[in-house]
């Protein structure tokens, strides 16, 4: 434990860490997904669903952005290359992130304050979810265009 951080130099957290509830509730879903391998799927088309609308605003206002995802997992860097290491990700536009955030959580979109989190896609969000955060996302990005 001298390792972990503050007294070492390796950094670890996650919400509810070890918490008794949260840990069951973890092996729940765990079981869940096991025995529902299917989600997998339906979360993946949500993902691409989202990644093809936002690369479509994107393109369309002709905003530098690196859009990365992997699977549920996504993110935008606001920069014109896809960043493969912290030195590329620390060129992003971290002011423009800023806007984007608070342009977003201004609609009622809740991310990620930080450029350096990804966003998690859940099988939860419907249809209307998605189109609705899309809508947002245009009207920030339009914007961040003028």
């Amino acid at each position: 434990m001298e390792c972990v951080s503050p007294a070492g130099s390796v950094y670890q957290a996650g919400t509810l860490s070890g918490n008794p509830l949260a840990m069951h509730a973890g092996k729940a879903m765990l079981d869940y997904l096991k025995h529902q391998p299917a989600v997998y799927d339906v979360i993946e088309e949500k993902a691409a669903y989202l990644e093809r609308g936002m690369r479509a605003i994107l393109e369309e206002y002709h905003l530098p952005f690196s859009l990365v995802r992997a699977g549920s997992l996504m993110t935008l860097f606001f920069c014109e290359r896809v960043p493969h290491r912290y030195d590329d990700v620390q060129k992003a536009d971290l002011k423009k992130y800023s806007q984007y955030f608070r342009g977003m959580l201004d609609r009622g979109v809740m991310l990620a304050p930080s450029q350096f989190e990804a966003m998690f896609v859940s099988c939860a969000l419907t249809k209307n979810d998605m189109d609705v955060t899309l809508q947002a996302f245009r009207e920030v990005m339009k914007e961040m265009a003028a």
